[in-house]
């Protein structure tokens, strides 16, 4: 299936969401967070099998830079350095369509290994 392309994708910085907006009026707000944690390259989701890497402590992770590869993906520059891996179109239509689903069984891996979204070092108190 070939998704459709964004007519428009814009960062909203404060609140570390990717705006993506499409032609037939669909418009996804992506957590820069779970774009992060989705991130399509080796370093996330390993090479084949079970080797992928849970990532941990991005709560607060949010992006440098946008770049456009091609006619077919972008190429999202977070701040905690990671750069690798294209966000093609479909796959984004992909996480946006189910962005839901795919927070259940992010936030689902993170509670079986006992891992926290907060970066390490930061203490929450609850008041």
């Amino acid at each position: 299936m070939d998704a459709p392309i964004p007519t428009r994708v814009h960062y909203h910085r404060k609140a570390r969401e990717l705006e993506l907006g499409y032609a037939s009026g669909d418009t996804f707000l992506l957590p820069i967070e779970l774009l992060r944690v989705y991130s399509p390259s080796a370093e996330v989701r390993g090479h084949g099998g079970d080797t992928a890497v849970l990532q941990v402590g991005k709560k607060f992770v949010g992006l440098q830079n946008i770049t456009q590869a091609g006619n077919y993906a972008l190429k999202l520059h977070f701040d905690d350095g990671h750069d690798s891996g294209l966000f093609t179109w479909n796959y984004l239509y992909e996480l946006g369509t189910h962005q839901e689903a795919y927070w259940r069984d992010y936030l689902q891996r993170m509670e079986e290994a006992g891992a926290s979204r907060e970066p390490m070092g930061i203490e929450i108190k609850q008041v």
